[in-house]
């Protein structure tokens, strides 16, 4: 080539420009940069990196950017056709060779969230009917994941192999009656049997037969703007009723003390279960519709003002186990809201502790009951006798004291 033919050629000419243009531009930003170092102290860009409008205004440049490469290639396409030449880029291939590349990086992300984002699911389920739950989870997800593999495959797959190329035509193939029944009864009968396994673990969940030999530790729940309430029963074991026409500054859950079981009830900071034992939620709202939600239980159900939903559990392992498990010291049980409920809603959490039988009757025995003196009062009920004061008290006098407050709370 002449020195006359490469000073004119349309590809040296670029890159010369593309050439000045680089070393003006690093010039230019080595000069500024060194005035701006002498002259005015380094601004910090933190914030502007935190806004919203920055990464808009950085997505509009990509896209412009993309606009100005395709038009480029647009105009180099027509100046090619102008002269007569033949195209310059096989864009069906370029589209294929796309597809294949795509499939490939899928395929990969799918790998990639299995091992990276798998393991940060949440450990085995703590419960009885969590272990049916979290096979029916993995059930599906294997389904639906050699399912969007195989179709995946099968779709970009196809894309590279039959793109278009003017050696070939088409196949016209309208219609198959048996591939129809497959792609429709294989998918109705997987679905079909998802179903009735759903259907048949909720039943086993929601529809239990009391053991009058187990019976289940009743709980209420009460949830309010942002908070949540635990009530535990008395010796009697049954949760008493209440009333949220009787809720008041001193009863502020409207318990109603007319009900005998509702005397001897308690009260607690934090929601702790023994394992092992059947456990009865009863779920109430005060205010708005919130979401009762522990997720290593597999428990979420909604506790609407106005009315009572129940739920009945079986934990099996204890908060010392799960450590162990998991070798992590600081594990907990927590009792979350999974409902929006306000400005406060990321406030609603409770740890939940999973102890044994013995650690459990401790810690009840250590709870006040609902009903105060100031209640009592409220109530028209006979205020419970001061306990003896002397330590040297005979047998006698300590029953005689223990049966005076149990026929004032059953008053």
């Amino acid at each position: 080539m002449s020195l006359r033919k490469f000073i004119t050629n349309k590809t040296t000419a670029a890159l010369a420009v593309l050439f000045t243009v680089f070393a003006n531009t690093s010039a230019f930003a080595q000069e500024a940069s060194v005035a701006g170092a002498a002259a005015a102290p380094k601004v910090d860009m933190g914030e502007i990196y935190k806004s919203v409008i920055f990464y808009i205004l950085i997505f509009l440049a990509v896209c412009l950017f993309i606009a100005i490469i395709g038009k480029s290639i647009k105009v180099y396409e027509l100046s090619r056709e102008a002269q007569g030449k033949p195209v310059g880029i096989n864009w069906n291939r370029v589209h294929a060779s796309l597809f294949a590349l795509f499939l490939v990086l899928g395929l990969y992300g799918v790998y990639w969230e299995y091992t990276v984002h798998g393991s940060m699911l949440l450990p085995d389920a703590a419960s009885e009917h969590g272990k049916k739950i979290d096979e029916m989870f993995n059930l599906t997800l294997i389904i639906t994941t050699i399912v969007f593999v195989f179709t995946h495959i099968l779709l970009f797959g196809f894309s590279y192999i039959y793109r278009y190329s003017a050696k070939r035509k088409a196949y016209y193939y309208p219609h198959n009656n048996t591939i129809e029944k497959i792609w429709t009864i294989v998918p109705a009968l997987v679905l079909t049997v998802l179903v009735l396994m759903g259907f048949l673990t909720w039943r086993s969940i929601f529809f239990k037969t009391e053991d009058p030999n187990n019976k289940p530790l009743q709980i209420e729940v009460t949830s309010e703007q942002f908070k949540w309430s635990f009530r535990y029963p008395g010796a009697d074991g049954i949760v008493g009723e209440k009333n949220y026409k009787l809720t008041t500054a001193t009863n502020q859950l409207g318990i109603d003390f007319k009900d005998i079981h509702s005397r001897d009830d308690e009260m607690a900071d934090e929601m702790v279960i023994p394992v092992g034992k059947p456990v009865k939620l009863i779920l109430t709202s005060k205010d708005v519709i919130h979401s009762f939600y522990m997720p290593h239980f597999r428990i979420q159900l909604n506790t609407v003002p106005g009315m009572r939903t129940f739920f009945e559990f079986t934990p099996t392992k204890t908060t010392a186990q799960v450590q162990q498990e998991t070798n992590d010291p600081n594990f907990k049980f927590v009792l979350l809201c999974a409902k929006i409920c306000g400005s406060g809603h990321y406030n609603m959490q409770k740890v939940v502790r999973v102890v044994s039988e013995a650690e459990y009757k401790t810690w009840l025995a250590e709870q006040k009951t609902y009903l105060n003196d100031d209640l009592r009062k409220e109530f028209n009920l006979p205020v419970a006798p001061a306990a003896p004061k002397a330590a040297s008290d005979s047998s006698a006098t300590d029953s005689a004291a223990v049966k005076t407050n149990q026929m004032a709370l059953n008053k």
